[in-house]
């Protein structure tokens, strides 16, 4: 068979693949069906063949991606450690290694295409229900074992991830002056400000 137009192995994994090669080296703004087709060595009908549209293939590499990510911070959350050591690994693992972090360039494109793409939106609610979850967890872990004060995790959750998200919009664009270790230290010390026993 030409290059262009072989059959792939494993389709699915190869093309996700792909895509986060593509978005670390190039950005989202140049991801084509017809570049990833080449990246592959393959067609872009085959391609849409098994994933239909740009759009699923964005839904299906962000989830491949959350998945790879899954491990890392179960052992966070689950390790056996004071949470305050959980949370600093928690926002450590959240906030993107740097600027054009291809998993974060990912969320961000997500984000903008929701209210046009309601299967991404799902998408997007799902993946960020389970960081929710984990940082319940060890809020919650902590207040059992008297590191923390007593307080509604729930609400902590949600006021602490969007300051994480903001921090790594920032990150992952390139603001200028944007340090990504004072961020994280923010955070650690608004945690420290609303949930450690005086």
């Amino acid at each position: 068979m030409a290059r262009g137009h072989r059959r792939l192995d494993r389709p699915r994994e190869q093309v996700l693949e792909a895509a986060m090669a593509a978005i670390a080296e190039h950005g989202l703004a140049d991801l084509t069906m017809a570049g990833l087709a080449r990246r592959l060595g393959t067609s872009g009908g085959h391609i849409l063949y098994y994933f239909g549209s740009k759009d699923q293939v964005l839904v299906e590499t962000l989830r491949w991606s959350e998945e790879r990510l899954a491990p890392r911070r179960a052992e966070i959350v689950e390790r056996a450690a004071p949470a305050g050591d959980r949370l600093a690994g928690y926002i450590d693992l959240y906030l993107p290694s740097g600027t054009a972090d291809p998993r974060w360039l990912l969320w961000v494109d997500v984000w903008s295409r929701t209210l046009a793409v309601p299967e991404l939106r799902e998408t997007q609610a799902e993946l960020d229900r389970r960081w929710h979850e984990d940082l319940v967890r060890v809020v919650d872990d902590g207040v059992r074992a008297g590191e923390f004060v007593a307080t509604d995790a729930e609400a902590f959750s949600v006021r602490l991830r969007a300051m994480l998200d903001g921090f790594s919009t920032q990150i992952v664009i390139g603001v200028p002056g944007v340090d990504r270790a004072a961020f994280a230290a923010h955070a650690l010390d608004h945690c420290r400000r609303t949930l450690e026993a005086r």
